[in-house]
């Protein structure tokens, strides 16, 4: 008996607690930054209240009749069974609610799905746990991870403001534009969702499918894969940046200086040490989520390659599993993902690290001309 008082003291002081204390009971959807979302917004006010004005009415006469015609006053129910008026009017009712309800739901789809007439074409591949862009128009592209550092993944420092929704490269468009984006995924199914722009939309190996946006206030939106993709499925956010029309372009122009200095970056002469230092961060942005980032993986799906015989043994076999995968295995082909430097640094990175210490050296002409001759 004291245990069941004690509860109920307990649920009584819960109710009696400041809102403030409490968690936040906002149930609603949000308007959100586009023309979408703000009609996605309309269309579910609208039909929500149509909704409860159906309740209303409903509940109401059925409380009503239930009132006034109980039997304690004398009524007695009415016995018929047709009556032609009634069975047609409940039937005329909720078919003209259907198609006052239908009418804007149309439109409003109908919005969503024209991807026609778009300034900016922008591809969207997810990958375990990763996104790439690539700029149709303008001929780069990049990956974007998640940037929240493992000391507060495993709770050994104090979790950021954006903790597990920040990237290293975030997704850039222009602010007033439409912004087509092509989804499809390399791996498994994905799902790009960004609630502020009312949009969520699966990514389907070997698919595209389409969806738009033209985001009307500068600002950065973020959001998340949606998707069980695996493992990592929680560590794998969306974020964007919507800027000005010039700052977007000047930020295009340094991606494609950036880009064409990657390239030129094959010919240079590289160093064990330089090598290294580039490896590491490629590591800990496309393998430290399986293999770790101590190297001792997560057997035995993701093997340690701390010690490892394919770390630690023949070079072209290494370069082989990282560029092109391990069919059968979670080993994920890399050979498309990463440039040639990135690829030639971590293998590099990879023969060197966690005491493995080999002593050698891959450079991005070696990568370069293995992929030519396969």
């Amino acid at each position: 008996m004291r245990v069941h008082a004690k509860r109920a003291i307990a649920l009584v002081a819960g109710l009696l607690l400041p809102a403030v204390v409490m968690a936040d009971w906002t149930m609603n959807m949000s308007p959100g930054v586009t023309g979408t979302s703000n009609e996605i917004f309309s269309l579910h006010m609208t039909i929500l209240w149509i909704c409860v004005a159906i309740g209303v009415v409903v509940f109401g006469v059925m409380f009503w009749s239930i009132f006034a015609h109980r039997k304690s006053q004398g009524h007695k129910p009415a016995n018929f069974h047709e009556n032609t008026f009634v069975e047609v009017l409940w039937t005329a009712i909720p078919l003209a609610i259907l198609v006052a309800m239908a009418v804007p739901a149309t439109a409003t789809l109908i919005e969503m799905y024209d991807t026609t007439e778009s300034d900016i074409d922008i591809k969207v591949t997810g990958y375990q746990w990763r996104w790439q862009y690539e700029y149709i128009n303008d001929d780069f592209s990049y990956f974007s991870s998640l940037s929240t550092p493992r000391a507060q993944i495993e709770n050994r420092q104090e979790k950021g403001e954006n903790y597990l929704l920040e990237v290293d490269k975030p997704l850039v468009i222009p602010v007033g534009k439409k912004v087509r984006l092509l989804l499809t995924a390399n791996d498994v199914i994905h799902s790009w969702w960004v609630p502020e722009f009312g949009i969520k939309k699966d990514a389907i190996p070997g698919f595209i499918n389409e969806t738009w946006t033209r985001v009307d206030e500068p600002g950065t939106y973020r959001g998340q894969c949606t998707e069980l993709c695996g493992k990592d499925h929680g560590f794998m956010p969306v974020v964007v940046e919507a800027v000005p029309e010039e700052e977007y372009i000047a930020w295009v122009a340094e991606q494609k200086a950036a880009a064409e200095v990657e390239r030129q970056l094959t010919e240079k002469d590289w160093t064990l040490e330089d090598l290294m230092v580039r490896g590491e961060k490629a590591y800990a942005s496309a393998c430290a989520a399986c293999h770790q980032p101590n190297g001792a993986g997560l057997p035995p799906a993701f093997p340690a390659l701390k010690g490892s015989p394919v770390a630690t043994g023949d070079i072209a076999v290494h370069i082989e599993t990282v560029v092109n995968g391990v069919s059968g295995t979670a080993m994920q082909a890399f050979g498309g993902q990463l440039s040639e430097v990135d690829l030639a640094a971590v293998i590099t990175y990879e023969r060197n690290a966690w005491g493995n210490n080999t002593g050698d050296m891959v450079t991005p002409k070696e990568i370069f001309d293995y992929k030519n001759k396969e």
